[in-house]
């Protein structure tokens, strides 16, 4: 079982997806371009991680990604991202930014630790949390987390894992990249966007391997994105075919496939992990 590191995240070539995606689905086009204002934030956040981390071990010794939250740097980052969001954001999203940018910092600390810590599956089994204030963490966190594991080594996988290796978050999706005649199946992180190996025919949910059972769907209008769903746990996993496109950018290309969701929702599958924007 192999592992993919991302290596150094191409925040430049999300947001261009997202930009010829806007073009291309107009039905997706407000979504894309508020998904490329906040990838642009994003990327520069990266980009300054090296310099705001100073001389700090990535990770500590006991190898925790989850362990690791230096709030200190973090205050005014925040801070900008709350105005980036209060200025792009749908009415509710830019209410919510607002109200938290009124908060106290400490407010800020505790919102943001108890994400790091719990992450996004806790939070969708129990229904817990205002959902507004969870995008919003989230969203910022993300980069912070791609920083962290970029400095790790690859883990050694002895079998097929459904959650992730570095993180323990779910799968955001898969991917499938072109290797001899045909492609080998990943999946990705919902949020720290590492990839590892996963088995073609296996629910990434609850590991039903009968492919009777795990339906595939394509639509005409994309037809190198997958829904793969499974009939035992009633969930799916959405897929992209980097054989089929080879300029799809996964993380965008899902932001964009809207239409996909009604298929799933007609045939009362439910995603195993939802794309930050919901769709």
């Amino acid at each position: 079982m192999s592992f993919l590191s991302t290596g150094t995240v191409n925040y430049k070539s999300r947001i261009a997806r997202a930009e010829t995606l806007a073009s291309k689905y107009e039905f997706a086009s407000e979504m894309l371009h508020f998904y490329a204002a906040i990838a642009r934030f994003q990327g520069e956040f990266y980009e300054q991680l090296p310099k705001l981390w100073g001389k700090r071990p990535r990770i500590q010794g006991d190898g925790n990604l989850r362990s690791h939250l230096i709030l200190p740097i973090l205050v005014e980052p925040f801070r900008r991202y709350l105005s980036l969001i209060e200025a792009k954001g749908p009415a509710p999203l830019a209410g919510a930014a607002h109200e938290l940018s009124q908060a106290s910092q400490a407010s800020w600390a505790d919102l943001l630790e108890e994400f790091w810590k719990v992450g996004l599956l806790e939070a969708l089994e129990n229904q817990t949390g205002d959902p507004m204030a969870g995008f919003l963490a989230r969203a910022f966190l993300i980069p912070y987390a791609e920083f962290l594991v970029g400095g790790l080594l690859p883990p050694v996988l002895p079998m097929t894992v459904c959650r992730c290796p570095r993180c323990s978050s779910l799968p955001l999706l898969g991917v499938l990249r072109p290797e001899g005649d045909g492609g080998k199946r990943y999946l990705q992180c919902s949020f720290c966007s590492q990839e590892w190996e996963f088995r073609r025919i296996l629910c990434a949910h609850c590991g039903e391997t009968e492919e009777s059972k795990l339906p595939v769907y394509i639509a005409e209008q994309f037809p190198h994105v997958r829904v793969e769903g499974c009939e035992t746990c009633k969930h799916f996993l959405r897929t992209i075919d980097l054989t089929r496109d080879g300029n799809a950018v996964p993380l965008v290309d899902d932001l964009a496939a809207i239409p996909l969701s009604l298929w799933a929702e007609e045939n009362s599958y439910k995603r195993i992990q939802t794309n930050l924007l919901g769709t």
